[in-house]
Formats: structure tokens, C-alpha cells, sequence
């Protein structure tokens, strides 16, 4: 809710539960004027109230009742005479002809709270997700459109630090659930050798065929529609990606998907799980930690799943035969957690990879995958309790969401 005021000032205004329904009526007038057209209208400067609301289609006297609100809440801004016009930042978040733009997410968020989260209480009591996430999405075209624009967005913003972060993927990709084929363009154009193989739902993958095209790389990345949890993800694959995809699952679910996506690489191969972790890094902003909370909530409703600590992942990765596990910071809320199979010369007697427990702190301390990312001093340091080791940006600090989403009001 941008109000712009302080935390304390706040707390000295009304108590915390009152705040709480105005930053949902916020939230709700918010996602009513962006499907009304209201923040298109005013893209290209301020407008009067009658002009503003000839272009939107609504009624002259109450509109001016949304439009006060929206200037409380932050989104407008109200010169005399009835004029109004986008504030920095709506100005800045909410153009759809920005590649950063937050707009595709305020649309999607709009409908799955109204919507979904009525059934919150149902799934906390049965330990069960309330609704079918995915069979929702496809029956709502819109919806659908709007939740794929937003993940490419996120995807667009950390693309290209995961290809500078991540290690060499040889020359294999397998690309898990990664429909808007973002992250295997980002590598392959880093990686002038390697091939990608995206396995997905078909419509996931409808954005990501004309992505591969527009790159030019139809020959090296291939769209393989199907169920990541049932579909043949092939073999022989050197590196494997689950970039945002087991927050969807729940335990055993999980547990399953790792062992298929080891089944599906060679001997030494690795895999990336990008994913937030619910045990946040030091020094996470508030607000970043907050809807980390949330959102795991939201998942557990929507689709039985949540935000799962790094060595619960960790752990299941180990069972399912990999090892050397390593955890790296990226921009925003998200990291990436790194681990190998054995190679053939050292995997167990039935040749498939014996699981193998985490390394010891300091393991790979000096390992030749450690990587400098511009601008901070790259240190590893031992997960507390853990053994994991673990690189992070020394001094920068955490984004509060996403980097696509931030990147644009910040100029």
C-alpha cells in the first residue's frame, strides 16, 4: 500500500487490523482502475475528470470517488480543477509498454485473491489446496495471459544473472516447466555450443516457441509439450533446470520430480533449482520477508505447496543421488541452489549415483565455479547448522521484489 508514510506514524494512526483494510481497498481500487483503462488513459499526461471518464466509459459523478482514493493511496496525483495524472509510481510500474511493468501482476493478483483465497480456511484445516491452480488458469484466458506476462517478466529481469552466475551447463539443457523459454535462451546465447530441451504444459509454451524463433535459436532449443511430473524427459542431459517449480509441489511430490530429473542426467551432471527460501538471508527487508510469507500461503491454498527451506530441497536432492550442494544469492528474493551427481567413477554399485550427504563447510571453498558478480565481492560462508556452502554478494543490498519489477521506478 504506498501511502509514503512512516512505519511509526502509521502505528500512531489506527491499529494494525484498520491499516490492514485499507491497504485491501487499496489493493481493490487499485485492480479496479487498471481493468477500467484508467491508468492507460493518463500514460501520456494529466487529464480532466470528463475527459477521463469519456475515455474509460464511466460515470462522470462517481468515477472522481475512485480517483480521490487512488490519489490517498498513492497512484494519482490531483491538480485543481479535477485534473488528474499518474504519480511516479504508477508512472513508473503499471505501463504495460514497459518490460517491467507490475501491471500483468496486479491483474493476475486481482483475480486469484478474489477468487481463490476465499477458500482459505478449507485448505488450512484439511491440509489440502482449496482449488485446482492450473485447471483455474485455463479456464480463465485472460488470467492465463496475464500470470504468463508476469512470470516472463521476473524471467527477463534475472535471465541474464543466472546464465553470469550460474555454472558451465556443458552441452545439454534440460529446461523443467521453463515454458517462456527465457532462462535456455539466456544460456544458449551464453553458451554458444549447448542445446535446451523445454519440457512444459502447452499453452506455457505457446510464448516460448515465438521467443526461440525471435532469437534465432530454433535449432538449438526444443519445445517438448507434457506434465513435467508424467512426461519423458529424456537422458543424457548434462545440466537440468527447476527454476520456480518445486513451491508448486508438496513433499512427496517433489521427492518424485528430483529423482525423474536425475534419471535424466548423466553421470556428474547438475542441476539449478532457482527458488526463494524460506529460511531468508540476513538483512531481508521487511517487506520482502512479508510477502514471502505470504506468498508460501498462497501456495499451500492454491496449489499444496509453499516456500520450503534451503536444506529441506537440499535434503531430497541428496536422496535422490546428488551432492555438492552450494547455494548462491542473486538479485531479489531469489537463489540459486546448486548440486552434482557423482560421476560415473564414483557412483554406487547399481551405476545410477548413490546418494550422497552435503558437503562439509568450506568443501569447495576454493572451487572454479565460484563466480564474481559485478560490482559486490563474492565470499562464501557455511550455512548456520548446515554444510552447504554458500556464495553471497558481499555489501549489496536485497532487493525488496524481483528485479524486473524494481528496476523501472528506480531510474
Amino acid at each position: 500500500m504506498p501511502l509514503y508514510l512512516n512505519p511509526e506514524q502509521l502505528r500512531e494512526q489506527a491499529p494494525g487490523p484498520h491499516l490492514d483494510l485499507i491497504g485491501t481497498m487499496a489493493f481493490r481500487a487499485a485492480g479496479a482502475a487498471q481493468r477500467l483503462g484508467v491508468f492507460d488513459a493518463l500514460l501520456d499526461g494529466p487529464l480532466p475528470v470528463t475527459e477521463l471518464a469519456a475515455r474509460t466509459g464511466t460515470d462522470e459523478g462517481t468515477l472522481p470517488v475512485l480517483l480521490d482514493a487512488l490519489v490517498s493511496f498513492g497512484y494519482l496525483d490531483r491538480t485543481p480543477g479535477q485534473v488528474y495524472a499518474n504519480s511516479p509510481m504508477t508512472a513508473g510500474s503499471l505501463d504495460r509498454r514497459s518490460p517491467w511493468s507490475y501491471a500483468p501482476a496486479l491483474a493476475f493478483w486481482q483475480d486469484l485473491m478474489g477468487e481463490l483465497w476465499d477458500g482459505l480456511e478449507e485448505a488450512v484445516r484439511t491440509g489440502r489446496p482449496a482449488a485446482d491452480f492450473y485447471g483455474w488458469l485455463e479456464r480463465r484466458p485472460r488470467t492465463l495471459r496475464e500470470f504468463q506476462t508476469m512470470l516472463d517478466g521476473m524471467a527477463t529481469g534475472l535471465a541474464p544473472l543466472v546464465a553470469a552466475t550460474a555454472p558451465d551447463p556443458g552441452r545439454r539443457l534440460l529446461d523443467v516447466g521453463g515454458g517462456h523459454a527465457r532462462y535456455s535462451i539466456a544460456l544458449c546465447e551464453a553458451h554458444p555450443r549447448l542445446t535446451a530441451t523445454i519440457v512444459d504444459l502447452p499453452k506455457a509454451l505457446e510464448g516460448g516457441r515465438a521467443r526461440i524463433e525471435q532469437a534465432g535459436l530454433a535449432g538449438r532449443v526444443s519445445a517438448v509439450p507434457g506434465d513435467v511430473t508424467e512426461a519423458d524427459l529424456g537422458s543424457g542431459h548434462d545440466t537440468a533446470l527447476l527454476f520456480n517449480l518445486c513451491h508448486g509441489f508438496d513433499g512427496p511430490d517433489n521427492r518424485a520430480l528430483l529423482k525423474r530429473v536425475a534419471a535424466a542426467l548423466r553421470p556428474g551432471g547438475t542441476v539449478l533449482v532457482l527458488e526463494s527460501f524460506a529460511d531468508l538471508p540476513e538483512g531481508t527487508p521487511p517487506a520482502a520477508e512479508a510477502f514471502t510469507r505470504a506468498f508460501s500461503l498462497n501456495l499451500a491454498v492454491t496449489q499444496g505447496g509453499r516456500i520450503y527451506a534451503f536444506d529441506e530441497i537440499a535434503g531430497w536432492l541428496a536422496e535422490a543421488g546428488f551432492g555438492r550442494i552450494e547455494r548462491r544469492a542473486l538479485d531479489g528474493p531469489s537463489e540459486l541452489l546448486i548440486a552434482r551427481l557423482p560421476d560415473a567413477d564414483t557412483a554406487g554399485p547399481s551405476g545410477a549415483g548413490a546418494a550422497r550427504a552435503p558437503e562439509a563447510d568450506g568443501a569447495r571453498s576454493s572451487g572454479a565455479d565460484a563466480v564474481r558478480l559485478p560490482g559486490a565481492d563474492t565470499a562464501r560462508a557455511p550455512e548456520a547448522g548446515g554444510g552447504h556452502a554458500r556464495i553471497l554478494a558481499g555489501g549489496a543490498p536485497r532487493a525488496v521484489l524481483p528485479v524486473a519489477w524494481t528496476r523501472e521506478e528506480n531510474r
